[in-house]
């Protein structure tokens, strides 16, 4: 129960209130709270940063946090970028299928009737300039809808918006946490030229090659090998291990994931991968070639020929081929097995890097490495465990068959 005191206009008596009543801060106490609030809205962040530090002393930190606040919206910005280019570029996917479709049947029907009314003497010029033209318009339209791939450029563009949001929730972390240094922020800066560069929004000159040699996983981190020179953010700040929660236990546990995900992850990917390859390069191939055998063909109609049953064959087939390779989004297919390629990729590099570091004071805390790693194979901490005790009890079977035979 809260006691009020009311005016002095009605009472001079105390009142008993069956509610509590919130104390509002003040407003200096409002202003020094948006000061240090951890993360600022998207819309003129660094310039609130900026204000908000303008009155403290100059010094590195908030330097340093003024640079992390610029890259985060940065980062923000191509989220937003990447997500609507890829919405445009699904819907193209969508429009030219349907329309190519329709101009490809069109021309079939339109084979379909001349071959009918030929045997009747009735004038078949208008017809087979109609179908010829529509079957001409289709296979350039082919050309171009295989050359650029609609459906994998919305899963690029999809693939991207997902990275750059994890990106934009690791700056978030890194200054919630605080005490960022300038390797943070170059770090960061490298990470979003590297995912600059794997996934690209222009078309012309930078688009990635459809149709490569043979599979590769997707590479969107940079080249150079990751850094772990610095102490884990986790000993910054005063979790401190007995050998930062490292063991040997834990390192014998760490090199069995990798050969797991080798053997398995790495190699199924790589097969499907290349599977959905060659099924996209021949659908890619058959369809404008189908078509470009129907418009040939339909100047031959009417004569009462195998060349009206063969048109009008390759224009239907040409219809459902399309269908298939843009209608059930192979290259999209294609795309996603090299980007889940790339993610165990970066998962073998990460773990090989960690492990190289002598010095485990100078490694991500072990504990947390372990976490981050089950939760990334979307396993718990005991399923990774019981995961790399059964690999390593797989490998000595082998090695001890392999002796005996």
């Amino acid at each position: 129960m809260a006691s009020i005191q009311t005016s002095p206009l009605f009472s001079s008596k105390r009142v008993n209130a069956s509610f509590h009543v919130p104390k509002l801060p003040r407003a200096s106490d409002v202003v020094q709270l948006r000061g240090s609030v951890p993360f600022m809205s998207a819309t003129n962040s660094t310039t609130q940063l900026h204000n908000s530090l303008y009155n403290s002393p100059p010094n590195s930190n908030s330097t340093t946090t003024i640079k992390l606040y610029s890259i985060l919206e940065v980062v923000a910005d191509r989220v937003e970028m990447h997500k609507n280019v890829g919405e445009q570029r699904d819907n193209w996917n969508n429009l030219l299928l349907k329309n190519i479709n329709m101009i490809t049947l069109s021309a079939s029907t339109l084979i379909a009737i001349a071959a009918t009314f030929g045997y009747e003497g009735a004038p078949l010029l208008p017809l087979k300039i109609s179908s010829s033209l529509l079957f001409s318009a289709a296979t350039a339209m082919l050309l171009i809808m295989n050359k650029i791939q609609p459906s994998q450029l919305a899963e690029e563009q999809r693939i991207a918006t997902k990275l750059f949001r994890m990106l934009q929730s690791e700056i978030q972390t890194t200054i919630a946490i605080g005490n960022p240094t300038e390797e943070d922020v170059n770090g960061f800066t490298e990470k979003v030229l590297a995912l600059d560069k794997s996934y690209p929004l222009p078309l012309l000159g930078v688009m990635l090659e459809k149709f490569p040699a043979k599979y590769e996983p997707a590479v969107w981190w940079p080249n150079t090998k990751l850094q772990f020179q610095r102490k884990s953010k986790s000993a910054k700040h005063g979790i401190m291990e007995k050998n930062n929660g490292w063991s040997e236990e834990l390192e014998i546990e760490m090199r069995e994931i990798i050969e797991v995900i080798k053997r398995k992850d790495t190699e199924d990917y790589e097969r499907l991968g290349n599977i959905a390859l060659k099924v996209n390069k021949t659908l890619a191939i058959a369809g404008p070639l189908l078509t470009g055998v129907a418009a040939i063909g339909s100047g031959f109609v009417g004569n009462g020929s195998v060349t009206d049953i063969v048109t009008a064959m390759a224009g239907s087939m040409a219809a459902a081929i399309n269908t298939l390779e843009h209608g059930g989004q192979v290259g999209m297919v294609f795309e996603m097995y090299r980007n889940c390629g790339g993610f165990f990729k970066l998962m073998e590099e990460t773990i090989e890097c960690t492990l190289e570091e002598k010095d485990v004071e100078k490694r991500e805390n072990g504990k947390v490495f372990e976490m981050k790693m089950a939760l990334r194979l979307g396993r718990s901490v005991s399923q990774l465990r019981q995961l790399a005790s059964k690999s390593a009890s797989g490998i000595h079977v082998d090695e001890f068959a392999s002796k005996l035979f």
